[in-house]
């Protein structure tokens, strides 16, 4: 993917009509974010680890990609700027104080002050979402229509979030209001492989950027697709890639990622 240095994001433009955004897999840090880090948060524990590598057939496809820089804990780019809570059970917010298993993440009195949320807010946030925005404008522009594609990955089991262990294909369309229903259908089919579970709309019905985003009446079609770590990396330290287990998964986000660029609204 091409980087850019001004910017808070990496982003490679396709031609097709999809627009692939990875809001979590960033790793970078603010100074002072780095300093007030918790010895829990250090090493970055709630990251959508790896997913760059676990999509880069992507590109070839023509998907537009869209990458975040920036850690999570300096912002959360799938939150909205109000921090309005998303799910009325537990959950963390736009700028997260606490590890999904509620750990602290910052160690006493050092967690960002109002200047840092609000340098995060504007230089971090909305650049991301700016993009997101011109994205689909251009995308839409051409083809007359766009379709977004949230990806995200989680450890399958966090008792604080959710009871059990989680499904390893979690669709979000925010109760059918972002994606069209025909689309949902098929993408729940590729993920009811052999082998893999799937749920659409469960723990995870899609973040702030697919309920933002998604507007099938305008044209805007957007999922979000949560995948548990297991399919494809080590759920703890050290948080490894791993190769067998990618090439068992891959072949079936490849399909998801081919049905969402062939999507035509009717």
């Amino acid at each position: 993917m091409a980087t850019s240095q001004t910017q808070p994001f990496h982003f490679f433009a396709g031609n097709t009509p999809l627009l692939i955004s990875i809001p979590h897999v960033g790793t970078d840090l603010t100074p002072q974010v780095e300093a007030g880090l918790s010895e829990a948060a250090r090493p970055l524990p709630d990251t959508d680890w790896h997913l760059t590598r676990l999509y880069d057939f992507a590109g070839a496809l023509g998907a537009s990609v869209l990458g975040a820089r920036y850690s999570r804990f300096v912002i959360d780019l799938n939150r909205p700027p109000d921090d309005k809570p998303l799910y009325a059970t537990a959950t963390t917010g736009l700028y997260p104080d606490i590890l999904f298993d509620g750990t602290p993440a910052f160690l006493p009195g050092k967690a960002p002050d109002d200047s840092q949320k609000a340098f995060a807010l504007s230089e971090i946030w909305r650049p991301y979402h700016e993009k997101i925005g011109d994205e689909l404008k251009r995308l839409k522009q051409r083809f007359g229509y766009a379709v977004l594609f949230d990806a995200h990955s989680i450890r399958g089991h966090i008792p604080r979030l959710f009871e059990g262990d989680l499904p390893d294909f979690n669709i979000g369309t925010h109760e059918g209001k972002s994606c069209d229903a025909g689309l949902t259908q098929r993408l729940a089919e590729i993920c009811a492989a052999p082998g893999y579970r799937h749920v659409v709309n469960g723990r995870f019905k899609g973040g702030y950027i697919t309920r933002n985003y998604g507007e099938p009446a305008n044209g805007i079609h957007a999922v979000q697709l949560e995948l548990a770590q297991r399919t494809y990396m080590q759920e703890a330290l050290p948080f490894d890639y791993i190769e067998a287990q990618a090439r068992k998964v891959q072949p079936i986000l490849k399909r998801f990622v081919e049905v969402l660029i062939g999507f035509k609204p009717r």
